[in-house]
C-alpha cells in the first residue's frame, strides 16, 4: 500500500483524490448501495435523497469541505450527490450497521500513543486509502479511510490524532456528519479545538472519537447531537469499543451494542494494563501484537471473517493503525495485524528523533 499526496486548494485536493482513486470510489458506491438495501431498505437513488438533509448542516459547520467533495466528484467522474451520500453513509445506515473497532490511547514514558483496529465489511478491504493532505488553508494531515471520504482515522502535523468507534443508535439530529467532523478535527491545531468541534459544532449521530496530542493529552468523546460524554485518562489510558459508557450528556442516547463490545473492552484494558511490559521500551510492534489478539474469537479484538455469523455481523479487521503522536509518526498495517509485519510509516518532521530529510514522506518497510 502507498500513500497518496494531495496538495493545493480544496478543489485541487478533491480532484486529485478523485482521479487517483476513482475506481475505488465507484466500487465503494456499489458496496454501500448493497449495504443500504440490506440494512435500511434504501436503494442508492433514495439514499442520495436522504443525504440531502445533511447538506445544510455541513454548509453551516464546515462549508469549505463541500468544495473538496465537489472536486472528488469531478475527479472521479461522479455526481456531487454520490460523494455527499458516501460521506453520510454512517448516518444513513446508523440504525443497523456498526463496526467492531477497538481503540486506545496510552501515555508512557513521555510518549503519547494512539491506536486502533478498523473492523468493517470485507468488501471494503481494497477500497482503503492512505491520504497525505497538505492544503493551502489547513494543517498538513494523514487520513486512513475509505476512498471518496474526506477523512476517517489519522493525525496532523501538530501531533493531534483521532480514532473512531462506531455506535449503533437510532439517534440522528443536528450537527456535522461523523466523517466530516473527523476531518474538521484533523484540521485543528490542538486538543482544545478538537473538543470544540464536538461541543459546539456537534455531531449529528452518535460515535466515539478518541482524540490525543503529542503533549501527553488524551480524551474520549462520545459525540452526538447534544453535549458529548467525556472519558479522561485513567493512569494514562483511555479505551473504547462500540458502546456508550462515559455518562454525561451521552447518557440520554440509546445505543444498541453488539454482544462482543463489552468483552473486547475488558480484554483491551487487561492487555494494556497487564500484558505490556512494565519496564523497558515499547513501540509499534508491541501495539500491533496487542491489536492482533484473538482472545474470544471470532468476536475478538482482531476479527476474521466468520461465515457462520449473520450477514450483518460478518465484519473483519481491515486495517490497524498505531500513532506515536509525540514523534508525529503514523504506522499502518493494511489487513489484519496478525497476518503481516509489513507496514507503511508516515512521519512529520521537526519532532524529537525525526530525521528532517524524512519529513512528511511515506516510508514503506
Amino acid at each position: 500500500m502507498h500513500i497518496t499526496p494531495l496538495t493545493g486548494s480544496r478543489a485541487e485536493i478533491g480532484e486529485a483524490h478523485g482521479r487517483a482513486h476513482g475506481e475505488r470510489i465507484t466500487h465503494s458506491l456499489t458496496v454501500y448501495d448493497r449495504l443500504f438495501q440490506d440494512f435500511v431498505d434504501l436503494d442508492w437513488a433514495r439514499a442520495r435523497r436522504v443525504a440531502e438533509r445533511f447538506l445544510p448542516m455541513i454548509e453551516r459547520g464546515f462549508p469549505a469541505i463541500l468544495e473538496e467533495m465537489e472536486g472528488i466528484a469531478r475527479g472521479a467522474g461522479l455526481d456531487f450527490a454520490d460523494i455527499l451520500t458516501l460521506n453520510c453513509r454512517s448516518e444513513i445506515s446508523l440504525t443497523q450497521a456498526s463496526g467492531g473497532c477497538s481503540a486506545f490511547a496510552l501515555t508512557r514514558d513521555g510518549t503519547q500513543w494512539l491506536a486502533q483496529n478498523w473492523d468493517w465489511r470485507s468488501d471494503q478491504l481494497h477500497n482503503v486509502v492512505a491520504l497525505e493532505i497538505s492544503g493551502d488553508d489547513a494543517p498538513a494531515l494523514i487520513s486512513i479511510g475509505e476512498a471518496g471520504m474526506v477523512a476517517k482515522i489519522g493525525m496532523n502535523e501538530h501531533g493531534l490524532g483521532v480514532c473512531l468507534n462506531a455506535i449503533r443508535s437510532q439517534t440522528c439530529g443536528e450537527g456535522l456528519p461523523i466523517h466530516v467532523a473527523l476531518r474538521k478535527i484533523l484540521e485543528c491545531r490542538d486538543l482544545d479545538d478538537a473538543v470544540a468541534v464536538a461541543r459546539h459544532d456537534r455531531v449529528c449521530s452518535p460515535a466515539h472519537f478518541l482524540v490525543a496530542q503529542g503533549d501527553s493529552r488524551a480524551l474520549g468523546l462520545e459525540v452526538h447531537p447534544g453535549e458529548p460524554g467525556m472519558l479522561s485518562p485513567d493512569d494514562g489510558v483511555v479505551t473504547h469499543t462500540n458502546h456508550l459508557y462515559a455518562g454525561g450528556g451521552a447518557e440520554r442516547v440509546e445505543d444498541f451494542p453488539r454482544a462482543d463490545s463489552r468483552p473486547r473492552l475488558a480484554r483491551l484494558e487487561a492487555l494494556l494494563r497487564e500484558a505490556l511490559p512494565s519496564r523497558g521500551e515499547i513501540g509499534e510492534g508491541e501495539f500491533f501484537a496487542l491489536l492482533g489478539d484473538h482472545d474470544g474469537a471470532p468476536l475478538s479484538i482482531c476479527r476474521h471473517f466468520n461465515p457462520d455469523q449473520p450477514a450483518e455481523e460478518r465484519m473483519e479487521t481491515l486495517f490497524a493503525v498505531v500513532m506515536d503522536l509525540t514523534r508525529r509518526r503514523l504506522t499502518l498495517r493494511h489487513g489484519k495485524p496478525c497476518e503481516s509485519d509489513e507496514s507503511l510509516t508516515v512521519q512529520f518532521g521537526d519532532a524529537p528523533g525525526v530525521d528532517p530529510d524524512q519529513a512528511r514522506q511515506g516510508i514503506e518497510r
